[in-house]
Formats: C-alpha cells, sequence, structure tokens
C-alpha cells in the first residue's frame, strides 16, 4: 500500500481504498461531477486527537506532516515524506523539507476533506 494509502487507511478506516491519491472510500455513493462522492462523512479531528493521545508524545498534528505521520505510527522518515511528495505529485524541490512539508500537510488535508473528511477551521488549509 502506498503511504497515502496507508495515511486514508488509518483516518477512514480499511475500508478506504486510497491505492491513488485523489481515491475516495469504497462504497462512494453516485459521484457529481468532479470527483467521487464520499460513502460517509468522518469527523477527522478526533481521529488525530486520539492517536496522539495513544502515543502519549507532544505531537502537533495540526500542523505538521511529520507529527501526523508519527502519530499514525507511519514512516515519517525523509525519505518516505519524500516517496508522499511524489505519489501526490509535488513539484517543487524535495531537498527543501520544510517547504516539502508544509505542502504535503496541506495536500493530505485537501485530500481528506475531499474524501469525506469533515475538518475544523485550524485543519482547513
Amino acid at each position: 500500500m502506498s503511504i497515502f494509502g496507508k495515511i486514508m487507511s488509518a483516518i477512514f478506516g480499511g475500508s478506504a481504498s486510497a491505492a491513488a491519491p485523489d481515491a475516495a472510500p469504497a462504497g462512494g455513493a453516485a459521484a457529481p461531477a468532479g470527483g467521487a462522492a464520499p460513502a460517509a462523512t468522518v469527523d477527522v479531528a478526533p481521529i488525530l486527537d486520539a492517536a496522539v493521545k495513544a502515543k502519549g508524545e507532544k505531537l502537533e498534528c495540526r500542523t505538521s506532516i511529520v507529527d501526523l505521520m508519527k502519530a499514525l505510527d507511519i514512516d515519517s522518515s525523509l525519505g518516505a515524506r519524500k516517496e508522499l511528495a511524489k505519489e501526490l505529485g509535488f513539484t517543487g524541490d524535495s531537498n527543501d523539507s520544510a517547504s516539502m512539508n508544509i505542502w504535503l500537510h496541506k495536500q493530505v488535508m485537501a485530500k481528506f476533506a475531499a474524501n469525506g473528511g469533515k475538518l475544523p477551521d485550524d485543519l482547513k488549509h
């Protein structure tokens, strides 16, 4: 499974078919123009908050892709983040990890929202 697929599965459960970055959760309703409709809305913040609490460390997954990946028990190494960036179509300099990380977090949040994720204002970019 792709790194992005692992992230989506961690949030949307095992039914998330996220092998492709723009995949919607399995069992989606008829798709409106422009993309697949999600099967149900998933409240993302409590899932992230529970994952952080379970880790027992101070993780800022609302702003950091590294911490988000750590909270979800996904490899957050630079190599893994570069692979995720490639999966999501990052065209910037992957050696500029700060810029890449900011872009990755925004993209992951946007993908959550596009696939039925309910995001509080502090997770919207």
